[in-house]
């Protein structure tokens, strides 16, 4: 329940009355969330006092919801034993993603505040690859013997879980700590005391390896459906879990990535409003300019075919109107693609089955266009009579030109990520503007070629 947006007018007020004994028992009752999002909203030099008038646990619950921003300027400004203490209470999975944004020597300084045990454990996942489920993880679980009984099990789990991230699901290891089952928790809650936990398993699970890409964590997240999945290493030995908290996290931010890619934008790197102005037009000039070079291209093509254009002006006319056919059709099968390689509806092996639907799509999208074109032209000649006595010709030109050019249009964006995905490249990066500079090019040859075999001996 969202409570912070119903009362922040009061909180605010009592904030510029300096009514901390009050707004320190109100914050008391705060979800963790909702706390972090007052603090900030609020200037930089009240977050320090309110975060600092919250419950010892609240603090550390609260600031793994706070931005990288808002968190750098609180640890700039606590004590080190309010920094140790919360550092050491934070989880590991949130605590490895604040020390990731953390300068070299600023990182040194947190893990010597922290205990020996919590050091061991965020510098043992700091050491896992950038981007990998290694890091994604925590060591916050709960794993028991096969030959314990229910009633040990639940004992322990009193004892233990508390600082578990999630109860739903228990992991049994085995004497070297090789994970061989996960068992629900509703299963040992329903069972009978003297039970032992051998007899509920099955031997049926699915894990993560730490080495494992974050994107695999979130296809195996979909796939199965689990609200946590275990880590382990290359020996099968059980490290870890990986929360969908996480997981979600890690989808945000490459579709995000995806996103900024296809609309042919490099990746921000802080949130649109906040990355800095110089930064963001240089992002966006790279591909602007690769673009516009590329578009040059274009006016090259208009160059060779000058003569053609000469003589048959009414040709000139019809070029946006191809170009654009074309660049828009090739934009639709490569975003199409690009999505559906991500959610993991088609894979490498499939594109011979995109390349057939792509061509028969293209055909009828082609015709369509070139049905309307065709009708366009006709209506015009009639009305106006403006593209002279050979304007059935040059209708003809156009119409076979939009279908050629759609056609190829959509070959070109549906198979461009299937070549980047070949070569090891992100997909993305076939983005729609990257698709239709290509096509413009090709489209305007598909256009005078066709307009002069049509045409040649009467207007050509």
């Amino acid at each position: 329940m969202m409570i912070a947006p119903l009362i922040q007018p009061e909180i605010k007020e009592l904030i510029e009355k300096r009514e901390f004994s009050v707004l320190k028992e109100v914050f008391s009752e705060w979800a963790p969330a909702d706390l972090a999002e007052l603090i900030s909203e609020l200037p930089e030099d009240e977050q320090v006092i309110i975060f600092r008038l919250l419950p010892k646990q609240l603090q550390a619950e609260t600031f793994e919801y706070l931005d990288f921003e808002v968190q750098s300027h609180l640890l700039g400004n606590l004590a080190k034993k309010q920094i140790a203490d919360i550092l050491n209470d934070m989880s590991p999975d949130d605590r490895t993603a604040l020390f990731e944004e953390l300068p070299a020597d600023i990182l040194r300084q947190m893990l010597a505040l922290m205990s020996r045990e919590e050091r061991i454990t965020a510098m043992s996942l700091l050491g896992y690859p950038e981007n990998s489920v290694g890091r994604l993880m925590t060591t916050d679980y709960i794993a028991v013997k096969e030959n314990m009984t229910i009633a040990q099990v639940l004992h322990y789990i009193r004892k233990y879980g508390k600082d578990s991230e999630t109860l739903n699901m228990i992991y049994v290891i085995d004497d070297e700590g090789k994970l061989i089952d996960d068992i629900k928790m509703r299963q040992v809650l329903l069972s009978q005391p003297t039970r032992r936990i051998k007899t509920l398993m099955d031997h049926k699970y699915v894990s993560l390896n730490a080495f494992d890409d974050q994107e695999t964590a979130v296809q195996v997240f979909k796939k199965y459906d689990y609200y946590a999945l275990p880590v382990v290493d290359n020996d099968g030995i059980l490290l870890g879990i990986v929360t969908i908290d996480d997981v979600l996290d890690v989808e945000e931010e490459e579709v995000t990535e995806d996103i900024h890619k296809m609309a042919a934008v490099e990746v921000l790197e802080e949130p649109y409003i906040e990355e800095p102005l110089l930064r963001l037009t240089r992002k966006r000039a790279s591909w602007l300019v690769f673009l516009f070079l590329g578009e040059m291209l274009t006016a090259t093509a208009m160059g060779y075919f000058e003569e053609e254009i000469a003589r048959a002006v009414v040709l000139a006319l019809f070029v946006p109107l191809i170009i654009s056919s074309g660049g828009n059709s090739g934009s639709q099968a490569s975003t199409l693609v690009i999505r559906a390689m991500a959610i993991g509806e088609i894979k490498l092996r499939d594109w011979w089955r995109v390349l057939i639907r792509e061509i028969q799509s293209g055909f009828m999208l082609g015709s369509i266009l070139a049905f309307i074109g065709f009708l366009r032209i006709s209506i015009w000649q009639k009305l106006f009579g403006m593209y002279g006595e050979h304007w059935l010709k040059v209708a003809l030109s156009v119409s076979f030109s939009l279908v050629g050019v759609v056609m190829w249009g959509t070959l070109m964006g549906s198979m461009l990520p299937f070549i980047l995905r070949r070569l090891g490249l992100d997909p993305a990066t076939s983005s729609a503007p990257f698709v239709a500079t290509l096509v413009d090019v090709s489209g305007l040859i598909i256009y005078f070629n066709i307009a002069y075999l049509i045409l040649k001996g009467t207007l050509l």
